[in-house]
């Protein structure tokens, strides 16, 4: 009788694990040799018959400190002593006058099998849930990153190899079941587990503490009311733009500040360009393919950053679309246009800035159809915040100012073909859909601008606006 653990089979009796390198394991060579019991050796696979070097016995075991003495019955572990203590030895050997030229104690040393260096190469190769993405292997002559160019499984910049351990040690940022589907993605439809997830965020820079974000974001924009697969099909700019309310964001060190829509926050650039290589390696959202956008826009890299949550004139805009605390919200963006005000002191002259910049979103004739995103900074957020105007107020105040004459709107008028067609004339128009507008506030203190990202078709005929909560 005995037990197989892993390709080992281990013997009913003493079993023991140690290594050459712990001077107590070397204290108690002779009092195992008497013992007879099977010995495997970590790092010496001459110095008894058990060769343990590949570390399986002793990752299977869960071995933490050596020498660990077993017994084994019925190919049951019943018993185990750590270390060496000559009377908890001879209490699970039943043996008495062990090593009596031994002291009576002594520590062990720490397990090959638990050192950091090794533990996810052990996880992945003999962990009990594994992982069950394909594996590629490469030829020992194929530079790993151009085989991944090699594969179109990049977005045109390099990525991190997803080596079975980095994706190990990304799933460490959820507790979620690595093989729970997350969402079915566009545009082939295909089902994306938490651990699809962790393989693209390796493969985007991002440290495990942002994969909670990374998921969330992508259950927003797989969500029927955003239309991802509409949003990549369609020939215009926009791509999915993630911004991130809640402790999380600075948990995990995102920036709303300076050069908070720009490059050089780790969490920003990695979160957003994750969620992009889910909907090209996972859905196959490839350019040229099903992504036909005429000319795209660089936020289809990544697009994330967070809310500045802490001088905003504003509550959080996830709290404000009805989940508070951790949240991320996904919109269809199309890229950064600036608004210049450096002389409004007073918030309705703000707002008529800010509603002149807002209504070239897409053409200035063109009203209802078109979303936007209004990035307010803090400089131009405090004339709001000292005015006591907070984002409803801001929003509805923006609402009466871009109502429309359609008269200036037609086809035709002011020179231009562009227009509503002639039948909608003498009405007036809003320029945005009821919720076509969002607003948030993030930025620089210093800097009287702000920023307008324009949207997609917005509504039933478009992509809507959606928020979820990160599951931390």
């Amino acid at each position: 009788m005995g037990a197989t653990v892993g390709c080992v089979r281990l013997p009913d009796g003493l079993v023991a694990v140690v290594k050459r390198d712990c001077p107590t394991c070397v204290l108690v060579e002779p009092v195992l040799r008497a013992l007879g019991a099977a010995v495997w050796c970590q790092d010496d696979a001459a110095w008894f018959d058990g060769d343990d070097t590949n570390l399986e016995l002793s990752y299977r075991l869960g071995i933490e400190t050596v020498p660990t003495l077993l017994r084994v019955r019925a190919g049951v572990e019943t018993a185990r002593v750590v270390g060496w203590s000559r009377e908890q030895w001879e209490q699970l050997t039943g043996v008495s006058g062990l090593g009596p030229a031994l002291p009576d104690h002594r520590p062990g040393c720490g397990s090959l099998s638990v050192d950091p260096f090794r533990i996810d190469g052990l996880e992945a190769r003999y962990g009990v849930s594994g992982l069950s993405s394909r594996r590629v292997e490469l030829a020992d002559a194929e530079d790993e990153h151009e085989a991944l160019f090699d594969r179109g499984w990049t977005d045109g910049l390099p990525v991190v190899p997803p080596t079975p351990e980095r994706v190990l040690r990304m799933l460490r940022g959820t507790t979620r079941d690595p093989r729970e589907v997350v969402a079915v993605v566009p545009p082939d439809l295909v089902e994306c587990t938490v651990e699809k997830v962790a393989v693209n965020a390796v493969m985007a820079g991002c440290l495990p503490e942002y994969l909670p974000v990374v998921l969330a974001a992508l259950e927003a924009a797989t969500s029927e009311e955003f239309a991802l697969h509409g949003l990549l099909a369609t020939t215009h700019f926009a791509g999915p733009v993630v911004i991130v309310n809640g402790p999380v964001a600075a948990r995990i060190g995102m920036n709303s500040g300076v050069n908070a829509l720009g490059q050089g926050n780790r969490a920003n650039a990695t979160i957003g360009r994750a969620l992009q290589l889910v909907v090209r390696n996972v859905g196959g959202g490839r350019p040229g393919e099903v992504d036909r956008a005429a000319m795209g826009n660089p936020g289809k890299y990544t697009f994330c950053f967070a809310e500045r949550e802490e001088d905003s004139p504003f509550p959080p805009l996830a709290a404000d679309r009805g989940v508070a605390g951790d949240a991320v919200t996904v919109v269809a963006g199309s890229g950064v246009q600036p608004v210049v005000d450096q002389l409004s002191r007073d918030p309705e002259s703000l707002a008529r800035t800010l509603a002149a910049c807002l209504r070239v979103n897409a053409h200035p004739k063109l009203p209802v159809a078109w979303d936007a995103l209004l990035v307010v900074s803090p400089e131009h957020g405090r004339v709001f915040r000292e005015a006591g105007w907070d984002r409803g107020r801001l929003l509805a105040e923006l609402e009466r100012l871009l109502l429309l004459p359609a008269a200036e709107l037609v086809r035709g008028a002011g020179g231009m073909a562009e227009g509503v067609p002639d039948s909608m004339a003498g009405r007036e128009l809003p320029k945005f859909r009821p919720g076509g507008l969002l607003v948030a506030h993030a930025g620089g203190p210093a800097g009287l601008f702000s920023a307008i990202v324009g949207g997609w078709v917005g509504g039933e005929t478009g992509s809507v606006p959606v928020t979820r909560e990160v599951r931390t």
